[in-house]
């Protein structure tokens, strides 16, 4: 049988974000994606331009049309900008039986916020008890709990059980915004947790990090791996993509992490 997993999540046209990111993750790690856009953002690597919400009518109806029709073996939700569309994606969800890796795209690596402040209390309300795995970085942690971004592990931990209370059955804290050589990001799921560290990768081609890792973890939830080991696949996966895209040359600004790095590498490499 062919491995699906479906991305819900905005359009980046400069690519490297988003529902494009996501596809690429799905596809490199051997997993055919499908799709249900959210937004349409008109963006490059300098940042976002604009942003037109997809009405919750068609994001109804491209989760109906997906769900009704594929076998969907993971999920995973990107940018969701509005309350509407939150809750037209938890009740379709709910009606098609799925739950979620959530990856809470509150701020773009640019710095540009595209949660608007009303819809996050609608986020924890409706999509969290969804998630199999919530994944923000430092900052969406901090906001969504309504402290400072975490400078310590223990206050990562901290953060993380506010999350797990909400409803999401784990979380990954991610560390790239935080100082230091190591990269290291914390799952917990409520009794556990796992530390996992890499080596921090100087890069300004770092666009779709996020996408790309919740991404992986979902392709790896797809093709049955438990979901501490779709993390760690996941991580590491993106560690690789990250290293490669220094080799890159893509835009004026923040370039993508190279998602086919095992495929192929630039023109004159």
């Amino acid at each position: 049988m062919t491995v699906i997993a479906v991305t819900i999540a905005g359009s980046d046209s400069g690519g490297g974000a988003g529902i494009q990111a996501d596809l690429k993750t799905f596809s490199a790690l051997g997993v055919y994606g499908a799709s249900v856009i959210t937004a349409i953002t008109a963006q490059n690597t300098r940042g976002v331009a604009a942003v037109e919400d997809i009405s919750p009518a068609v994001v109804t109806a491209q989760i109906h049309a997906v769900f009704s029709d594929l076998a969907v073996g993971a999920v995973k939700i990107g940018m969701v900008s509005r309350q509407e569309t939150i809750a037209s994606i938890a009740s379709g969800l709910k009606r098609h039986g799925q739950m979620a890796v959530i990856d809470p795209v509150v701020v773009a690596t640019s710095g540009d916020i595209l949660l608007r402040p009303d819809a996050i209390a609608t986020l924890k309300e409706e999509l969290l008890p969804l998630g199999l795995i919530v994944t923000p970085n430092l900052p969406e942690a901090a906001l969504m709990t309504g402290r400072s971004a975490a400078e310590s592990e223990t206050e990562m931990a901290l953060q993380a059980e506010m999350l797990l209370k909400l409803g999401a059955r784990a979380v990954l804290m991610k560390g790239g915004h935080a100082k230091g050589d190591e990269a290291v990001d914390i799952l917990f799921n409520g009794d556990t947790s796992l530390r996992l560290s890499r080596p921090r990768v100087e890069t300004r081609n770092d666009h779709g990090t996020g996408c790309t890792l919740s991404a992986a973890i979902a392709a790896g939830l797809a093709r049955r791996q438990t979901l501490q080991d779709a993390v760690i696949a996941a991580k590491a996966y993106l560690h690789e993509a990250l290293f490669a895209a220094a080799a890159l040359k893509i835009g004026q600004g923040r370039g993508p992490v190279h998602h086919f790095y095992r495929w192929w590498a630039p023109s004159g490499d």
